[in-house]
């Protein structure tokens, strides 16, 4: 297993969060970023933007690495 939620701070429109996520999780987070050309940052503010509002950005986060890992796509999270 991977353990307990890291928390890391990101910044979305210019504010500053903390998510809360297994090691494993911001590890494939981070790969899917790199291969989108895009910052941490940048991928979890386009999740935040798309996320149902009763959806919390942490789990919005664990869904899409999900769908990204399993070739599904990360549409209405």
């Amino acid at each position: 297993m991977s353990g307990r939620p890291v928390k890391h701070s990101l910044t979305l429109k210019g504010h500053r969060t903390s998510v809360s996520l297994e090691q494993a999780f911001w590890d494939a987070f981070r790969k899917v970023a790199t291969a989108r050309g895009q910052s941490l940052n940048d991928l979890a503010a386009e999740i935040d933007a798309s996320r149902a509002g009763d959806v919390g950005l942490a789990s919005a986060i664990r869904v899409f690495v999900l769908h990204a890992f399993s070739g599904q796509s990360a549409e209405n999270i």
